[in-house]
């Protein structure tokens, strides 16, 4: 990313495709996983979930939220690759 700005240009936006799509496609994939507590009702509910969270991260254009944005995307596909279903922090 960019050193000093704020907001992704479109460089930026390009550069971590390939990372987003990857990490979107790796969770859709794990939440198969038979290792994972879910009916297939809950299964199909989940992956609604994770569409809708990744169309509203595409629209991000600050950086540092865009970080975020991965580094919780990896996060959660830790969990799932352990047989556990990520949870809200609150």
């Amino acid at each position: 990313m960019a050193k000093g700005l704020i907001w992704a240009t479109t460089e930026d936006l390009m550069r971590n495709r390939g990372r987003v799509l990857s990490l979107y496609r790796q969770i859709l994939r794990s939440l198969n996983s038979p290792e994972l507590p879910l009916n297939f009702a809950s299964r199909m509910a989940k992956k609604g979930e994770v569409r809708a969270i990744f169309m509203l991260g595409s629209e991000e254009k600050s950086l540092s939220n865009i970080a975020d944005l991965v580094d919780a995307a990896e996060h959660s596909l830790s969990l799932l690759k352990k047989g556990e279903i990520p949870k809200y922090i609150q």
